[in-house]
């Protein structure tokens, strides 16, 4: 979705006020460049006291206060946190989950198939719908807020799955053999007497639940989308703010929604991104989790919340709130807004800080903003709307995540797969790359020159067959450890492994276990046993530019340095190049790292998850080696904690950001050409160098 310009602001409740001050908080945001509030997401007991009993005075407020200081609505449905009355109105409306019934208090504690939350959820939305649809200040409609499916699985929402069953599988004996239930007596002679899922031990039964409950998440979005869309004008937007997978912070997928579906029948797609700041602030998350909220729509999208000042420990140093802003602006986002605007007074996040702090005073993260806004005005249009042509792509797959979390590569067992896709993440982007995500899907691997599938546990055997397709035809794969493992019930394939794309990789593998104190040993001569550019089994020549490529990997990383952290599978060569092996006194013999030519295509394996500075190089020198169609060269000198993000403008012109992720001033060559220095106003011509302050910002913008 276009904008003709940034949208820049913050969450704002008249609600949650400690008294009237909504005037002085518009003056403010004026006054700091901010054009923009969201409202009403989390105000259902207030709009509605009792039931049937409706005041919509504070929303009143918000929009006439709006309308007065020009600034844009963008108005959220109050339905993930329900009043008390409906709590008590049936025990039919509180979710019951794996582990026992919910009870009043918590938000996002509701079943989302419950007939009589969804009866009042849509009079509460008709009303307030019926209030501001005719509102000029209103730009568009957020669909709840940050939506899961809650581990709903009371009798209901039981008795629906096995009516999904029933459609996928007509013959209750292909069931139970694609499940593998003959295991401990689990077979189900008969739809009536199908088991309690709760307390089933089958990972693929559990697994195929967990896909069903993302279902009913995406039925529920689009339940809400049909009621906005008989009130909103044609040039209102619906969007949602999907989190993603918590560390403490924002991390990776999500696994309770699946939001490419979700994202289906939006206008924009949209996401709350928070992460750590201070001395611990990388720009690992806003590429990471953006990228996939970005790749859901191949479109901008939108930050709907991100931090101010945030958790306690995350206090931004001076410059790390610009920053960020621009950081998400260079990722593609269309807009950057706050949670909250004002520290809150009480509840549970009155220690989650807004951008004002309690005292509701101006301070150094207000004039940090103020700064953002301002600028934005004037350099606004040349940094909207910036569209990516990305050439690689990281595959991403909810079966897969969940496929993990019940088998995990870790051994404190937790889900280890956003691990895996952070690895390669924050690998790419330390070395200056950028990358969409995308879905398991065979039509998407022919838009890109480079697809990495990390930890592809759960495959479709259509797929895979696709990957072996676009390597021979000159596409190129890295793959990790655990892909091509199952099928898409989980269902462990039971012939070679990597299954199928074994054949484009050059290897195989039947045994594997936890690394402890192993490294890797990086080889400028092949392993015992694995051949080095064989072509006795490969369909056809590889192409010249291949065969003149650098011979062999440098050892750059000691194997003193170099460290295993999870999964190590015992990998032999068949027709690939080995370019790391364990260093193990047993397993030494074993490749960690290979490469495969592969037709006109190349193939690479990584067979455990090393420590992130090994990781870099691992991604460095199969990046050296790979037959990408168009090889371009970086538009910067790589230096620890530059980020470089790129894009077209709304103009046609080529954007560079450099983004300064470190404590220490950055001299950087421009060597992509002349340019215009949009922050500074400034010409700088090709192959001068210019400075960036310790956490700070440049962006030039080129007219070639």
């Amino acid at each position: 979705m276009k904008v003709d310009h940034l949208l820049f602001g913050a969450a704002y409740y008249d609600e949650y006020m400690p008294y009237d001050r909504i005037e002085k908080d518009m003056e403010m945001m004026v006054k700091a460049g901010m054009n923009t509030i969201r409202i009403a997401e989390s105000t259902w007991s207030t709009w509605e006291p009792e039931e049937g009993v409706f005041d919509f005075t504070h929303l009143d407020r918000m929009l006439d206060a709006a309308e007065k200081y020009n600034i844009s609505v963008i108005v959220g449905t109050p339905t993930y946190a329900i009043p008390s009355w409906l709590a008590k109105k049936s025990e039919d409306i509180l979710a019951l989950t794996h582990s026992g019934q919910n009870t009043y208090g918590p938000r996002q504690n509701m079943d989302l198939t419950s007939p009589i939350y969804r009866k009042y959820a849509e009079r509460m939305i008709r009303k307030l719908m019926e209030k501001v649809a005719g509102r000029k200040c209103v730009i568009g409609y957020q669909v709840d807020n940050e939506t899961h499916h809650y581990d709903t699985c009371g009798t209901r929402a039981q008795t629906m799955f096995v009516e999904y069953l029933k459609n996928k599988f007509p013959d209750i004996k292909e069931f139970n053999h694609e499940f593998g239930l003959n295991y401990w007596s689990n077979r189900v002679d008969n739809w009536d007497n199908f088991p309690d899922i709760k307390a089933t031990i089958n990972a693929s039964l559990g697994a195929e639940y967990q896909k069903f409950q993302r279902d009913i998440v995406t039925d529920f979005f689009n339940w809400q989308i049909d009621i906005i869309s008989e009130y909103k004008s044609p040039e209102q937007f619906i969007t949602h703010n999907f989190d993603f997978e918590w560390h403490n912070y924002s991390y990776g997928m999500h696994p309770e929604v699946d939001q490419r579906s979700s994202a289906k029948r939006m206008t924009v797609a949209g996401c709350d991104i928070y992460h750590p700041s201070q001395y611990d602030l990388t720009g690992h998350e806003i590429t990471a989790c953006g990228n996939i909220i970005r790749s859901l729509k191949n479109d901008n999208y939108l930050i709907l919340e991100t931090e101010a000042q945030g958790n306690q420990a995350w206090l931004p140093f001076p410059g790390q709130l610009r920053l960020q802003a621009y950081s998400h602006i260079g990722n593609g986002s269309n807009s950057v807004m706050y949670w909250h605007w004002s520290s809150i007074h009480n509840a549970i996040e009155s220690y989650w800080k807004g951008v004002l702090s309690h005292d509701l005073a101006e301070n150094e993260t207000y004039r940090e903003a103020g700064c953002i806004g301002n600028e934005w005005k004037a350099i606004g249009d040349h940094i909207k709307n910036l569209k990516k042509e990305n050439k690689v792509a990281i595959v991403l797959d909810n079966n897969s995540l969940t496929g993990l979390s019940y088998f995990p590569t870790e051994t404190n067992g937790k889900s280890s797969y956003n691990a895996v896709y952070r690895a390669f993440s924050d690998a790419l982007t330390d070395l200056g790359i950028e990358f969409d995500v995308i879905p398991a899907d065979t039509d998407a691997l022919q838009r890109y020159d480079l697809v990495i599938l990390p930890a592809l546990y759960s495959a479709r055997e259509e797929f895979l067959n696709a990957v072996n397709s676009y390597v021979e035809a000159g596409g190129n794969v890295i793959a990790s450890f655990k892909t091509a493992f199952s099928d898409e019930y989980l269902k462990i394939y039971s012939d070679t492994q990597p299954h199928i794309i074994n054949k484009c990789l050059g290897i195989h593998y039947d045994q594997f276990t936890y690394p402890k104190d192993t490294g890797l040993i990086f080889a400028d001569s092949p392993v015992v046993g694995c051949p080095v550019n064989n072509q006795s089994n490969q369909p056809e020549e590889t192409d010249s530019n291949i065969a003149s490529a650098t011979t062999a990997v440098q050892n750059i990383i000691s194997s003193a340095t170099s460290k295993c952290m999870q999964w190590m599978e015992l990998v032999t060569c068949d027709t690939a190049e080995s370019l790391a092996r364990y260093d193990h006194k047993y397993w030494g013999k074993y490749s960690a790292v290979t490469l495969n030519r592969y037709g006109k295509g190349n193939a690479a394996y990584i067979a455990t998850l090393p420590d992130s500075d090994t990781m870099i190089t691992i991604i460095s020198q199969i990046m050296d080696r790979l037959n990408i169609k168009e090889p371009s060269k970086l538009p910067f000198e790589k230096q620890p904690g530059l980020i470089v993000k790129q894009g077209i403008n709304d103009f046609g012109r080529h954007v560079l950001f450099f983004l300064n992720y470190s404590d220490e001033e950055k001299t950087v060559k421009n060597i992509s050409g002349n340019a215009n220095a949009l922050l500074t106003e400034s010409f700088i011509p090709a192959g001068t160098s210019f400075n960036i302050e310790p956490w700070g910002v440049a962006i030039l913008e080129y007219n070639d």
